[in-house]
């Protein structure tokens, strides 16, 4: 059957974390016979082992599913389109705030969005931020509550919620359990009564947007695309219009979900075209694919408007990622470009430390974001790696006026030229039960969260909002969230921009001798407990040796605590039995005298695990 216009219909389901979208589209699949019953499990289209390991899907992914509603006895279905079978372009997105980028993505390629939503948790934090995504692209909003079979399940209270905040009719929500099938085939004809159909402009000239890509080695890098003008074919040379690259496809087809070979693509569809372009970085996530042969036509390129593509994420949280092995630094490089063409949020840099060589600094989009991350190169790439603990960009504003943006302490620059520290501040939302507010905002004042408001979706449903440095959000928070609200509490973030902040830079002296690699920006009002804290680590770790070891922390050349091992203790007088107290008393002495030698020309040389303990 060859699509046409009124036959397609591009969705996305979104929703918060453990919400049950995975489950939804398993029922889609089985429905539509898109995965055979004696190859379908749970959470399908969650492809990465790590996915279906941590129950959360981290990469968004495409499926195309064939559907026939006479065979579904699909009744009351009010549509001028005499045709009964469907096109059902899925994208199955993430439901962390860490990757809402790759939401966003699919927000672009789509026409309109389910959105679901816990009967027994109701509207969560990442709800109203996905919410606010597919509403600014102008895509239908599908309204679905989802696990209403618990025996917790608060489906009226819920509905309240999601028709207060969407301003519709309860009668416009409906009501499932992915889990046990209820009521699968009412969603089914509520996407295809209520989702747009594409645009269809086959006459143009080819404009095909890439919304993600993978690796293969053999067929190069396989961009997923969602076609808006024109069509392509098979073994057609294309251009890639902001990379300015030009190659000849491989292969083309759709996602079923596995790559499924086609002779062509048109517009309004979603598929794949493999590019046969080996180097990753010519590839970019954003861009718009056109047809080579419109050069020598009366219509070039230039004439060609790209589409608009995607904001360029910018990384909040760091960190410096070094192979255990130093020979395997190209082998890491390599890897980060390829696990770059899958997840377009993912920065790098090179950087060297003396004590690890040759490394990277990446930046991420958050804690979770970088967590995967590095397990994914752990997982798929066989690296052993160093990873130090994530900071956040600062931006200093020296005698001057000029700004200085800073990523790590040993780019602090000297007290005497800092007129300002400024630092990144977040947007809090926080949604959790009346019984748990009390705790919640009583760790944020502590974190210095500043209060903007509160607003109720329910009853007993606040939503709490704070201003706060981002360096809080990323060292723990979350942890803190769960175990106050006993799991009930959930939280989106959103970055402000820079505000002015008391910092310091607090340094730790190694028998008077600074450690660069020890040092850390913390809030001057905190410097005191956390260098306390950081000696007492340091001391733990670091190997005794003959002479004691003074550990100083330092702010402004200023001693402000101290910490010191003890020397490593030699029994010198154990080979005397008897005699005179005057010998034993001699061979003291002398060992006391060497000591103070060895002390006065001490060099410690620091063994790499004490870094990686202290550090990571």
């Amino acid at each position: 059957m060859e699509p046409i216009k009124k036959q397609i219909r591009n969705f996305v389901i979104i929703s918060h974390v453990d919400h049950g979208k995975s489950t939804l589209a398993d029922r889609f699949l089985e429905l539509t016979n898109t995965v055979p019953d004696n190859k379908m499990q749970e959470q399908f289209l969650d492809m990465m082992d790590l996915e279906r390991e941590r129950g959360i899907t981290i990469k968004l992914q495409p499926v195309r599913m064939e559907l026939d509603t006479d065979s579904l006895k699909i009744k009351n279905l009010k549509l001028k389109i005499p045709d009964s079978k469907f096109i059902l372009n899925l994208v199955d997105t993430p439901g962390h705030v860490d990757f809402s980028y790759e939401v966003s993505r699919a927000l672009a390629a789509v026409e309109g969005a389910i959105l679901l939503v816990d009967a027994a948790k109701g509207v969560q934090a990442q709800t109203l931020a996905n919410l606010e995504l597919a509403k600014k692209q102008g895509l239908a909003i599908i309204p679905i509550i989802n696990k209403i079979d618990l025996q917790q399940a608060r489906t009226e209270e819920t509905k309240q919620e999601l028709a207060k905040l969407l301003n519709i009719s309860e009668q416009d929500i409906l009501s499932i359990s992915a889990k046990k099938g209820i009521n699968i085939e009412k969603v089914l004809e509520a996407i295809i009564a209520k989702v747009k159909p594409p645009e269809i402009n086959q006459d143009r000239p080819l404009r095909a947007l890439i919304f993600d890509s993978k690796f293969d080695s053999y067929k190069g890098v396989i961009a997923y695309v969602r076609v808006i003008d024109g069509q392509i074919s098979n073994d057609e040379k294309i251009y890639l219009m902001a990379s300015e690259t030009e190659s000849k496809i491989k292969e083309l087809g759709y996602f079923k979900p596995e790559l499924s070979p086609q002779k062509k693509l048109s517009a309004g569809e979603i598929g794949y075209i493999a590019t046969g372009i080996k180097e990753p970085g010519k590839v970019r996530v954003g861009d718009t694919i056109t047809k080579l042969k419109v050069k020598s036509e009366k219509l070039k390129i230039v004439d060609i408007e790209a589409l608009p593509g995607y904001k360029e994420p910018k990384p909040v949280v760091f960190i410096s990622v070094y192979p255990e092995n130093s020979d395997r630094y190209g082998l890491l490089r390599e890897s980060l470009n390829k696990l770059k063409l899958n997840d377009a949020s993912l920065y790098f840099e090179p950087e060297h430390k003396e004590i690890f060589g040759q490394g990277f600094r990446c930046g991420f989009l958050g804690s979770l974001h970088l967590e995967i991350t590095v397990e994914r190169l752990h997982r798929e790439f066989d690296l052993d790696l160093v990873v130090f603990s994530p900071s956040v960009v600062y931006k200093i504003i020296d005698k001057v006026d000029k700004e200085i943006f800073v990523y790590s302490s040993a780019e602090w620059p000297d007290l005497a030229i800092i007129k300002e520290i400024q630092e990144p501040y977040v947007k809090l939302e926080i949604i959790c039960f009346s019984d748990a507010l009390g705790n919640i905002m009583k760790i944020l004042d502590e974190l210095q969260g500043r209060y903007i408001k509160t607003e109720y979706l329910g009853l007993n449903k606040p939503l709490l909002t704070y201003h706060i440095p981002l360096r809080e959000v990323i060292t723990g928070f979350y942890d803190k969230l769960m175990s106050v609200s006993q799991g009930y509490a959930s939280m989106n973030y959103e970055i402000l921009g820079y505000e002015k902040s008391d910092l310091v830079k607090l340094e730790i002296l190694i028998i008077g001798k600074k450690e660069e690699a020890f040092s850390r920006i913390v809030p001057k009002e905190k410097a005191y407990p956390e260098a306390r804290t950081f000696l007492k680590k340091i001391k733990e770790v670091l190997p005794q040796q003959q002479f004691s070891v003074p550990l100083q922390a330092v702010i402004g050349g200023k001693i402000i605590a101290r910490e010191t091992i003890s020397s490593r203790g030699k029994d010198v007088i154990a080979p005397l039995y008897g005699g005179d107290y005057s010998r034993k008393r001699k061979l003291l002495e002398k060992q006391k005298k060497g000591k103070k030698k060895l002390k006065e020309k001490a060099q410690i040389k620091i063994p790499s695990d004490v870094y990686l303990k202290v550090l990571s």
